[in-house]
Parts: structure tokens; C-alpha cells; sequence
């Protein structure tokens, strides 16, 4: 079955630390480019992060500096490390990935950034 999930979001201080796993079939996974989206009540779903299959990364300008990509293929999981958090960053976060033209999502995962 072809899927992606997400996990580790959750309750964080501004300042703080995340980071979110997506584990993905190994179908999707190997040999394709993973990234991570985010979306925010009320607004659009915007890229956060890709990494190809070769490791090479790009990133939102507002993640340049805080928040890193990166993927196991031992594993078939890419990971978000996120560190200082900031209110903003308040959002559901989802995996993303395509193969043959088919896009696939996760279900995402919560990420609330609060004192």
C-alpha cells in the first residue's frame, strides 16, 4: 500500500525544538524527491523543504537557517528538524512526494508553537 505518515509534531515554547519523521513506502520513497509542506488555518499549503534523491536540499526562506531536511533511505523516512520555533511556524505539516504523475500526501501532523 502506497503511503506516507507523519509524526513527532506537537506543543512547543517559541524557541524551541521539533522534529517530524515521515515514514514512506518504499515505492514512493526510493529514488524520489520528499519534501515537507505546511499549512496554517486560513491559509494556503506552502513548501517548507524538498530533498532530492541525492541529497540535495532546498528550503522556504523562512526555514533558510532553522529547520533542516534530510532523509534515511535505510529507513525510507525524511525528516524535519526544526529549531527555533516561532509562533508562526504554527501549522499542520505534510509529506510530500510524487512518482509517475501520481502525487501523494500524508495525513500531517500538528505543529502549535506557544508560552
Amino acid at each position: 500500500q502506497v503511503q506516507l505518515v507523519e509524526s513527532g509534531g506537537g506543543l512547543v515554547q517559541p524557541g524551541g525544538s521539533l522534529r517530524l519523521s515521515c515514514a514512506a513506502s518504499r515505492s514512493i520513497f526510493s529514488g524520489n524527491a520528499m519534501r515537507w509542506y505546511r499549512q496554517a488555518p486560513g491559509k494556503q499549503r506552502e513548501l517548507v523543504a524538498g530533498i532530492s534523491s541525492g541529497g540535495i536540499t532546498n528550503y522556504a526562506d523562512s526555514a533558510k537557517g532553522r529547520f533542516t531536511i534530510s532523509r534515511d533511505n535505510a529507513k525510507n523516512t525524511v525528516y524535519l528538524q526544526m529549531n527555533s520555533l516561532k509562533p508562526e511556524d504554527t501549522a499542520v505539516y505534510y509529506c510530500n512526494s510524487a512518482r509517475l504523475g501520481v502525487v501523494y500526501w500524508g495525513r500531517g501532523t500538528q505543529v502549535t508553537v506557544s508560552s
